[in-house]
């Protein structure tokens, strides 16, 4: 009987005159959630951008699962998920509210998708709260994490996140946390600091991804591994890429997009981050 209360009651809670934007975030370094940069910055100003969400949903490329799950704990702790960081950044806590009764929503509105564990263990990953915390520093909006399914393929990800179209009109806020170019194996560790140095192999796929996005080709985005040989250094292993592909079938046709952060990092990464935005 209380979960039926818990559905009645997001499913009452409709907000039909204001639909959320979508956010790809591309998180970069760990470093960031303590650094003073012109991508914190970016963050910062961008929140000041859209309507304050009633909660918040991260597909994070740093937790995946077998099967879809979804935190279902009143109280997220802050996962340290990395090593050989200052220990200021592992001091770092973000102690976000989570919703379990929004993640028993979420659960309801995929069943004839797919099947979702309301998982009690996970917290909040660095995908999701070295972003989170400079859009949101109170810390006073609830966080959940909606996992990635690591035996799924590409098109799975994408017709899942059209599932959750109705999570727009309810004030909820869904980020896409990674990366678009993501290959730590080829970084230029003597140039992280300067700015923009991209290879070309890694700033011509970013410029396709872009006006992929700008078209609407989401097919060629779902089909990332015909990108070739670029493709293949670019995206080394899916998880920083597919959460994009959640903003992408999230993508409404009055939805406008624009790009923050878009430059490239030590040469193999690039922080582009994606907005998709009602007006």
């Amino acid at each position: 009987m209380e979960t039926l209360k818990n559905l009645y009651r997001w499913q009452q809670d409709l907000d039909t005159s204001t639909t959320m934007p979508v956010l790809f975030m591309g998180h970069g370094s760990p470093m960031n959630a303590i650094e003073e940069n012109d991508f914190v910055d970016n963050w910062r100003k961008l929140a000041l951008e859209i309507p304050e969400p009633k909660a918040i949903v991260v597909v994070s490329a740093h937790w995946e699962t077998r099967g879809t799950a979804v935190t279902a704990v009143e109280k997220p702790h802050t996962i340290h998920d990395f090593g050989g960081f200052p220990q200021a950044l592992f001091d770092v806590q973000y102690p976000a509210p989570g919703d379990p009764e929004l993640a028993e929503f979420i659960k309801e509105a995929l069943k004839h998708y797919t099947p979702v564990e309301l998982n009690h263990i996970w917290g909040l990953d660095h995908g999701t709260w070295s972003v989170v915390k400079h859009l949101y520093p109170l810390a006073n909006i609830p966080v959940l994490q909606l996992s990635l399914d690591y035996t799924k393929p590409a098109i799975y990800h994408y017709e899942l996140a059209k599932e959750l179209q109705l999570l727009r009109k309810k004030g909820v806020l869904i980020i896409g946390s990674g990366n678009m170019v993501h290959n730590l194996r080829m970084v230029a560790w003597d140039k992280l600091n300067q700015p923009g140095f991209g290879y070309d192999w890694a700033l011509e796929l970013n410029d396709t991804f872009k006006r992929n996005i700008l078209e609407g080709n989401h097919q060629a985005m779902v089909n990332f591994e015909n990108f070739g040989q670029a493709g293949k250094y670019a995206i080394p292993t899916p998880e920083h890429y597919l959460p994009l592909l959640y903003i992408l079938g999230l993508q409404n046709k009055h939805d406008e997009v624009s790009f923050i952060n878009d430059v490239a990092v030590g040469g193999s990464l690039t922080m582009t981050s994606v907005m998709m935005k009602t007006n």
